[in-house]
């Protein structure tokens, strides 16, 4: 189910990591390639991966598909 609070949540999360990771990533390869960080290239590149993540949570995510939806869930 896409769109609720919990997947905007989790979608939220993976964007996050995700441009952490491609940050922390692209910016030793910059410096060996071009000998100085090109910051208008690892931005994009940060933002591209971000947009890449957020249409890849649309396909579904394994943390929101395996919990109960809270509306639904019967306690007893």
């Amino acid at each position: 189910m896409i769109f609720t609070k919990n997947w905007w949540k989790a979608t939220l999360i993976r964007m996050a990591k995700t441009a952490g990771q491609v940050f922390v990533a692209t910016i030793p390869t910059s410096t060996v390639l071009l000998n100085e960080v090109n910051w208008a290239v690892i931005g994009s590149t940060v933002v591209m991966s971000t947009i890449a993540s957020f249409c890849t949570s649309l396909a579904g995510l394994p943390e929101v598909d395996n919990k109960p939806n809270d509306d639904t869930s019967t306690k007893g």
